[in-house]
């Protein structure tokens, strides 16, 4: 394989490791604001998310 068509490769996986990653921890906030037991500044922060975004989460915004 020739050094283009490689480097175009990692890139892809790296890119689709990086959106497995910000699924997981939307599914992770959404199961926390299901549990309803959290504060949203704690599931941001323990989610490691802007407090925007888990707020776009709990009105059913996708982000």
């Amino acid at each position: 394989m020739c050094k283009a068509m490689e480097d175009m490769r990692n890139e892809s996986l790296q890119e689709g490791v990086k959106e497995g990653k910000k699924e997981e921890k939307r599914l992770t906030v959404l199961r926390m604001l299901e549990i309803g037991k959290y504060a949203l500044e704690e599931i941001a922060e323990i989610a490691g998310l802007p407090l925007d975004e888990v707020k776009k989460l709990q009105t059913g915004q996708n982000i």
